[in-house]
């Protein structure tokens, strides 16, 4: 064997033990150096080896992580099909349903494959422990006194300095602290609508919005939306003259796992400007990404104030300390008087504790850490479904995020699938949650963000055999 081709002598041997299970989907490829060694080559043909397994789409490089098994074409399943919602059907949100779901939420002997949050084993709970120490010892009343109305200076600098990763021209200024997310959104939808004006949405879309919504009196239009690249920008331009605020989550979307191209982030923002619709934008999970860098919210392309850019550590850092944050943008002014006569202020600890971890590159560490655990979960996820749902079933494929999207054969309903499953202590997030029309009833939501281990593995085989069962 000439030396220049003892490359693909080795990618053969690896491509032969991919195609028998040796290496399963998800798992790390041992590295280059492993490789060199294990098999007497050099560094150049050990590198050209997987570079050759990535041209057949085999493995898969991650940044300072390794190579990871790609699901192959033998395992490779098709992803969802568009929503198709109709227009303004109004329908009451599956109140009881969500509220079954999650009254499992602390119990740990149900596998939770509901929940849209990493598991603490994923957080970083002792450095936490000592920033919070921190704070006691820092601030002025060991954090007994309220916070200012906007929120705590260090954290809403330490947000705006991170938003370069992004390309965020943003200061402490720009930014409003809130109690999570949702309550940024809140706020967000309080200032922009009221009862009986129109919200365009995402369909599928997290419950929680919805819930809102209707709450605030709102009429919902959800919009078509590709399980890839999101909402149908067509859909939006032919309803932009009944509605009065679109919001989005632009970046792997909950439920669907959607992340929108830049190019269309850019005309859904010049489109909206046009006509003078303000973006709420929820971009909870855009640091959550498994490709080289971080896709760019629709914010980046805001050249007058009118998207409102919201954020949260509630699915990367810390559920519990409920902090979150807003870039209102125009409507900065209207956003703090919401706040004012709502919560006046946020938890002043939590908010300390939170500036002082984003400092030093901790935050950067952690999430890198829990990025490469997530993406392998995916690939697992995706792995062991393909092998043991029932033929015809969709998965999205997400580039971040923590959860998965499954579209079952039509015979199957995912209400029934829940209370067969929950008897096995498997939890799972029924689609109808996440409209307020007739649609769904065969998909559900399920979340890869708990650890991996072998028991987890058979229970998610155990719900692929309860979606079969649903077919005889």
């Amino acid at each position: 064997m000439k030396t220049q081709h003892k490359f693909q002598t080795i990618a053969d041997i690896i491509h032969r033990q991919i195609q028998n299970d040796v290496w399963l989907v998800g798992e790390k490829l041992p590295s280059i150096r492993t490789i060199c060694r294990e098999y007497n080559i050099s560094l150049n043909t050990a590198t050209r080896a997987y570079s050759e397994l990535e041209r057949r789409t085999l493995i898969e490089s991650r940044p300072r992580s390794g190579y990871f098994v790609l699901p192959n074409h033998r395992n490779q399943i098709s992803i969802p099909t568009i929503s198709q919602p109709t227009e303004l059907m109004v329908q009451e949100i599956e109140s009881k349903l969500i509220n079954k779901v999650f009254d499992t939420i602390n119990d740990d002997n149900i596998t939770r494959l509901s929940l849209g949050v990493p598991d603490e084993a994923l957080l970083p709970v002792a450095k936490l422990n000592k920033t919070m120490m921190q704070a006691i010892r820092k601030l002025p009343g060991s954090g007994t006194r309220y916070e200012e109305i906007q929120g705590n200076l260090n954290l809403r600098r330490n947000i705006a300095r991170w938003s370069f990763t992004w390309g965020g021209n943003l200061s402490a200024d720009d930014i409003v602290i809130t109690a999570g997310a949702m309550d940024a959104i809140a706020c967000c939808m309080m200032t922009l609508t009221q009862p009986g004006d129109t919200i365009a949405l995402e369909s599928p879309v997290f419950f929680g919005i919805l819930q809102l919504a209707k709450s605030l009196g709102l009429n919902v239009l959800e919009l078509p939306t590709h399980p890839t690249n999101g909402i149908d920008i067509a859909a939006l331009e032919n309803n932009l003259s009944q509605i009065k605020a679109c919001l989005l989550v632009s970046n792997f979307n909950n439920p669907l796992g959607s992340c929108m191209p830049e190019n269309h982030k850019k005309k859904v923002v010049e489109l909206l400007n046009k006509h003078n619709i303000p973006l709420i934008e929820d971009d909870l999970y855009g640091d959550v990404y498994f490709t080289s860098k971080r896709p760019l919210p629709c914010k980046s392309f805001d050249r007058t104030g009118s998207v409102l850019w919201c954020g949260s550590v509630s699915k990367t850092l810390a559920p519990g300390y409920r902090i979150g944050w807003v870039a209102p943008g125009k409507y900065k002014s209207q956003i703090i008087r919401w706040k004012l006569i709502h919560s006046v202020s946020t938890t002043t600890l939590t908010q300390e504790a939170i500036a002082l971890f984003l400092e030093n590159g901790r935050y950067e560490n952690h999430l890198r850490k829990m990025r490469n655990t997530l993406y392998t979960n995916s690939l697992q996820f995706i792995r062991v479904i393909s092998q043991h749902f029932p033929e015809g079933t969709r998965i999205s494929h997400p580039q971040g995020g923590f959860v998965l999207w499954i579209e079952c054969p039509k015979p199957i309903d995912t209400n029934e699938l829940y209370e067969r499953a929950i008897k096995h202590k498997i939890s799972i997030a029924p689609g109808r949650m996440f409209t307020l029309q007739p649609q769904f009833h065969n998909c559900m939501r399920l979340s890869y963000g708990l650890p991996w281990t072998d028991y987890l593995e058979r229970q998610l085989a155990l719900l692929g055999t309860l979606a079969k069962s649903l077919l005889k």
